[in-house]
């Protein structure tokens, strides 16, 4: 690998040895994909609270098809562990870029299948079967390409501001989810409800076409993380050959469960604020459908800039203390905002869930980097991958089914309580951890 003066660090934004312009494709191509990944998701949860369950699960009342239905958005999350098991081992003794690649083709691709799927009221039980295989597939792409992301970023970047970088792949979440709600308001704007719900829905599914073009484009010209390449140099002078950096992860689980630990209440906020208060404003208390979804994206704008204060925040002050902070401001907002929800006034609607949204942001962001520097890079995709898709399926899966049941049968008051108390195994688990700004990860 060849060196490049220190002068030419651009203020601490790259590894010494990387280029300014491979610093930029990595940045590129690894926010691009993140945007993608969490678009589809965000389309599918936002879809399957309003429009999905007729179409693909017929039978029964409304509040049986929308369980139905986001029963499914949670079969995603159940593969996506599993994705991150396979990609986690091919990362570590393959390289981060091709797990880029190929991860992000078969979302993009599975995604793009979904807009071209018949109903069930063309084909029959095959069209429910097929959307179930088609959410699978995005889930176990998904389980290798945000850790790919987030580690490329990571490993390419200055330790200095590791965090503020780090934060930008993790921002592809609330940016995916302004694209899908901008895409689906402005359908639902042009078309007519019918129109909307018997095929303009189908539109946000194919947008995926030409974004899946662009970051092809992007990805196809990023070069391998130069910390892979320097611990793939390291082991080739090795003659007894490692064994799977998932078993050893396993083995050494400490780092694993204090990620799942701070990520619980980080997912159910995170799908509290995004995908369950379209369905629960709508059906509960009647909002216009479009007015809900303009305040979920005007709220991930504001989780954008939260995760990026937060991910800059966190070089400043380190991970623990930039993560504790919001983790407790959005215990005390959790009852605020469902008293604010029930006050049935629009402009209400949107502080509660802007400052919820702002809040999960700041948590969220320091995330990326905390987690890359819990592990060594023998074993860092894999760590990286059990702890980011592992609590996509204790937290994240369940959380809008959890909350939607919980305030049908049990009132808002057991939601809050469901919030605030995941929010507490985040806070402990950021007590029990160690600090880890500046870790060196090579």
């Amino acid at each position: 690998m060849t060196n490049v003066p220190a002068s030419r660090e651009a203020a601490g934004s790259r590894s010494p040895g990387v280029s300014r312009s491979a610093f930029r494709r990595v940045l590129a191509g690894s926010t691009a994909g993140a945007v993608l990944e969490w678009y589809d998701f965000a389309l599918y949860g936002i879809l399957a609270a309003t429009v999905l369950g007729p179409l693909f699960f017929p039978g029964g009342n409304g509040f049986a098809q929308l369980l139905l239905a986001l029963a499914t958005q949670g079969l995603g999350f159940v593969a996506r562990p599993i994705g991150g098991i396979v990609f986690g081992h091919l990362g570590d003794r393959l390289g981060r870029k091709p797990m880029l690649v190929t991860t992000f083709l078969l979302l993009g691709l599975s995604t793009s299948a979904i807009g071209l799927l018949p109903t069930y009221s063309q084909v029959g039980i095959g069209a429910t079967i097929s959307l179930v295989v088609l959410r699978l597939i995005q889930g176990f792409a998904l389980g290798g390409e945000f850790g790919a992301a987030v580690l490329m970023v990571s490993e390419y970047g200055s330790p200095k501001r590791r965090g503020f970088w780090s934060a930008w792949p993790q921002a592809g979440a609330p940016l995916g989810t302004v694209l899908a709600t901008a895409v689906v308001g402005g359908i639902a704007l042009v078309l007519p409800d019918n129109a909307f719900d018997q095929w303009g829905w189908r539109v946000g599914f194919l947008f995926a076409v030409p974004l899946l073009v662009i970051g092809f484009w992007i990805r196809r010209r990023i070069d391998e993380s130069p910390v892979f390449q320097e611990a793939q140099a390291r082991a080739a002078t090795k003659t007894v050959r490692e064994r799977s950096s998932i078993l050893e992860t396993l083995a050494h689980p400490g780092p694993v469960l204090r990620g799942l630990g701070v990520r619980l209440g980080e997912n159910v906020a995170f799908y509290v604020y995004t995908v369950f208060v379209v369905a629960y404003a709508t059906k509960t208390f009647g909002y216009d459908k479009s007015d809900v979804l303009l305040a979920v994206a005007i709220g991930s704008l504001l989780q954008f800039a939260g995760m990026l204060a937060g991910g800059y925040w966190s070089d400043r002050v380190g991970r623990r203390v930039a993560m504790l902070v919001p983790a407790l401001g959005l215990a005390v907002w959790a009852p605020v905002f469902f008293a604010i929800v029930q006050a049935d006034a629009l402009p209400l609607l949107y502080l509660g869930i802007g400052v919820g949204a702002a809040l999960h942001g700041l948590l969220a962001g320091p995330e990326a980097a905390w987690i890359a520097e819990l592990f060594p890079t023998r074993r860092r995709f894999a760590g990286a991958s059990l702890v980011f898709q592992g609590s996509s399926i204790i937290a994240g899966a369940p959380a809008p089914l959890i909350a939607v049941w919980l305030a049908e049968k049990q009132g808002p008051t057991a939601v809050v309580l469901y919030l605030v108390g995941t929010i507490a195994v985040t806070v402990v688990a950021l007590f029990l951890s160690a600090e880890t700004r500046g870790t060196d990860l090579n």
